[in-house]
């Protein structure tokens, strides 16, 4: 849940809240794609003065979360639509950060690859679990797949990897929660996809381990773009 800030404490830190505070509410779309942002309304909805939104906004334009067009007088932001191919690029760039993760979590001694798989194998036995009951939450299921990718790429990943995948992932993200109700019925096949990358973290391959990844987030785009061409793109006016 999002919190309101105080607005006191140094500087840097009112932006950095505010700036988590408002991707979060961009990820969840509880800020619509499509729909404007005015910083007073941001202002007065976070609890901040307009300084911290200000640079959190800049930040977001910067990493595409929103939109900025000039009319002339001056800039007009938007949230960043859903579309196909935007969903496309991100699912593609995820999967090469997270697969180079992958590679290095099969890197490591035996001992800990063991114990990575055994946490990857508890979080997707999970995620089956949770899928074959009758009306299954689809906000659940979404943690529990993002869980089992936090698992191996946090086994693997060195802080420049962090950064650009933290950078990354979220857009991601926005797009499987913003749909994620369309998509339920076929996350069995991520549970498949899922027990390629234990095995070959397990077994050390990270070769394998690298394929297996960037072949499920494929897998994944591929039906997300189904899902969108029959719902629609989002925030395209």
């Amino acid at each position: 849940m999002v919190k309101a800030g105080s607005g006191r404490g140094p500087r840097g830190d009112r932006v950095v809240r505010t700036y988590d505070q408002l991707k979060e509410l961009i990820v969840w779309g509880k800020l619509a794609p499509g729909s404007r942002i005015i910083e007073t309304d941001i202002s007065t909805r976070l609890g901040v003065s307009r300084t911290p939104v200000r640079s959190a906004l800049q930040r977001l334009l910067q990493e595409g979360y929103i939109l900025g067009s000039d009319n002339g007088q001056q800039t007009r932001l938007t949230v960043a639509p859903l579309t196909n191919d935007d969903a496309r690029e991100l699912f593609a760039i995820t999967s090469e950060v997270e697969a180079l993760a992958a590679r290095w979590a099969a890197a490591r001694p035996e001992g800990e690859r063991r114990s990575v798989a055994l946490r990857l194998r508890e979080v997707n036995g999970e995620l089956s679990r949770r899928i074959e009951q009758p009306e299954p939450d689809p906000h659940i299921v979404f943690d529990i797949d993002h869980a089992f990718h936090q698992a191996f790429f946090d086994a693997g990943a060195g802080p420049r990897l962090r950064a650009l995948h933290q950078a990354v992932k979220p857009q991601a993200e926005r797009y499987v929660r913003l749909y994620i109700s369309a998509l339920i019925t076929e996350v069995h096949r991520s549970v498949d996809e899922h027990e390629a990358v234990v095995l070959a973290i397990e077994a050390g391959d990270g070769e394998a381990a690298k394929e297996a990844v960037i072949r499920n987030w494929r897998n994944a785009g591929e039906r997300l773009s189904m899902v969108i061409e029959k719902l629609g793109e989002r925030g395209i006016w």
